[in-house]
C-alpha cells in the first residue's frame, strides 16, 4: 500500500467531512480514541454556555428551565439509536463500575436460587473486581471465570447473569453478542454486556440481539471527555422486575416529596441515583452530536476499512510484530494490538513522534481508530513512522523505559 492508496480511499470516504467537526491537534496523529475520544468542536461551546449562561445567569432554576433534571434520559436518548435500543431503555449515569455494580445486583436479586456469575478469563480487570465485590456482598454468590470457548458451555442452572465484554480491551475480539444473548436466554440466565470498546463503533443493535442489561463509557468512541458519564441499558421487558441496589433519591418515584419510605420509579428511572453531574453530562451530549446524520452502518464499515488498511501496511512495513487482532473485520473491533517484546519503549518513540496510540502490558501495542475522524493516511503515516522506529531500534533509548502512571 502507498500513501496514493490512501488518499485514495479518503477521497470517497463518506465520512471524510465528519473529521471536521473535531478539533484535532495539527501533525498528531491520533489513534488512542479507543481511549479517549478527540475534542469535538461543539464541547466548548456547549460547556461554556451550561457554565456562563445557564448555571451563571439562571442558576438554580435552569433544573427546570434548561431542563436538567431530565438530561440522564434525554441525553440517553441520543445515544439510544448508536446502540440499537429505545429511548427508554437508556439512562446517562454515574460511571460504567457503578452501572455494573448495580446491573449485577440487580440480576441476582432477580434470579431467586442462582448464584453465579458467569464471565471470562481476561474480561477487563474493573468488571471482573466489581463482580467479586459483589460476591464478598451477598454470601452464596460466586465469580465463574472460563475460557472464550468454554462460555456457551458453562451457561448451566446456577447461573444468574453472564457478563461479557463485547470487544476485548487488548486483542479487539467481540463476541457474537445474539449467539451468546440467546443461550444465556436458554439457560434462565440473563445477559449483561459492556459495551466500553463498541459503543460508537460498531453498528450495535441490543435490541435485535437480545441483549438484557448493558453498560457503556462516554469517554472512548463517544467523545464525551476524560471521566466523561457513562450510561446502563436495561431491556424493556426487565424494567420493573430488576431493582436497583443504589436506592437514591433520584430513582425515587417522586424525589422532591421527601418521602421517609424509598419506593422506586417505574421503568429506567429507578436505576438513577444521585444528582446527575450536569456539565459533563452536557459535554457528553456535544460528543454525541458529532454523530448526527451519521448511521452507525457507515462507522462500522469505515472501521472495517482503516483498520483492514492498516494491518496491511504494518505486516508490509514491520516483520517484527505479529498481529493479535482477528484478522476477519467482523470478528474484531476498531483497535488493533501488535506484540513486540517492546511494546512500551516501541509506543513512547511513537508518541514522541507525534503517533498516539498506547500499550497493554506486557507486550501489546494497540491502535484505536475512531471512524468519524481518522483517515487512511493516518493509518499509512502510523505504520510508517512504527517501520521507522523498528528498523533502526530507535525504541531503544532509555528514556522510552522510564513508566508513567497512565500508560
Amino acid at each position: 500500500m502507498t500513501r496514493h492508496d490512501a488518499q485514495a480511499l479518503d477521497a470517497t470516504d463518506p465520512l471524510a467531512a465528519m473529521r471536521e467537526r473535531f478539533a484535532l491537534p495539527e501533525g498528531v496523529i491520533y489513534l488512542d480514541g479507543n481511549s479517549l475520544g478527540a475534542l469535538p468542536r461543539a464541547t466548548g461551546k456547549a460547556v461554556a454556555d451550561v457554565v456562563d449562561r445557564q448555571w451563571g445567569e439562571d442558576l438554580i432554576t435552569s433544573w427546570n428551565k434548561h431542563g436538567w433534571i431530565d438530561a440522564p434520559a434525554t441525553v440517553a436518548a441520543k445515544l439510544a439509536r448508536l446502540i440499537g435500543a429505545a429511548a427508554d431503555e437508556v439512562l446517562v449515569c454515574d460511571s460504567t463500575s457503578i452501572n455494573l455494580f448495580k446491573l449485577l445486583a440487580a440480576a441476582l436479586a432477580a434470579s431467586p436460587g442462582r448464584t453465579v456469575i458467569l464471565s471470562e478469563r481476561g474480561n477487563f480487570p474493573t468488571d471482573l473486581y466489581i463482580a467479586e465485590g459483589v460476591t464478598r456482598m451477598l454470601p452464596g454468590v460466586e465469580v465463574r471465570a472460563v475460557d472464550r470457548a468454554e462460555i456457551a458451555a458453562s451457561l448451566d442452572d446456577q447461573v444468574a447473569v453472564l457478563m461479557l465484554t463485547h470487544v476485548d480491551y487488548r486483542s479487539g475480539e467481540r463476541h457474537n453478542m445474539a449467539a451468546l444473548s440467546a443461550a444465556a436466554r436458554a439457560a434462565g440466565a440473563l445477559s449483561l454486556w459492556d459495551l466500553s470498546h463498541s459503543a460508537g463503533a460498531l453498528d450495535l443493535s441490543l435490541s435485535a440481539s437480545g441483549a438484557d442489561l448493558a453498560v457503556g463509557c462516554g469517554y472512548k468512541y463517544l467523545n464525551g471527555g476524560p471521566g466523561a458519564p457513562a450510561f446502563l441499558y436495561v431491556a424493556a421487558q426487565l424494567q420493573d422486575r430488576l431493582q436497583s441496589p443504589l436506592t437514591g433519591w433520584m430513582g425515587h418515584d417522586a424525589p422532591f416529596a421527601f418521602d421517609g419510605d424509598y419506593r422506586p420509579a417505574p421503568g429506567i428511572a429507578r436505576f438513577l441515583a444521585g444528582t446527575p453531574p450536569i456539565i459533563a453530562v452536557i459535554a457528553l451530549a456535544a460528543g454525541l452530536s458529532s454523530f448526527d446524520g451519521v448511521t452507525m452502518r457507515e462507522i462500522e464499515a469505515k472501521a472495517a476499512s482503516l483498520t483492514d488498511f492498516f494491518i496491511t501496511c504494518v505486516e508490509a512495513r514491520c516483520p517484527s510484530v505479529v498481529l493479535v487482532s482477528p484478522r476477519d473485520a467482523k470478528e474484531r473491533g476498531s483497535h488493533i494490538s501488535f506484540r513486540h517484546p517492546q511494546a512500551y519503549a516501541v509506543m513512547q518513540a511513537l508518541i514522541e513522534r507525534k503517533v498516539i496510540g498506547d500499550v497493554r502490558m506486557p507486550n501489546l501495542i494497540r491502535f484505536g481508530f475512531a471512524p468519524l475522524y481518522n483517515r487512511h493516511e493516518d493509518a499509512f503515516r502510523a505504520a510508517t513512522v512504527l517501520g521507522e522506529i523498528l528498523d533502526g531500534n530507535l525504541w531503544n533509548d532509555p528514556r522510552y523505559r522510564q513508566q508513567s502512571k497512565v500508560i
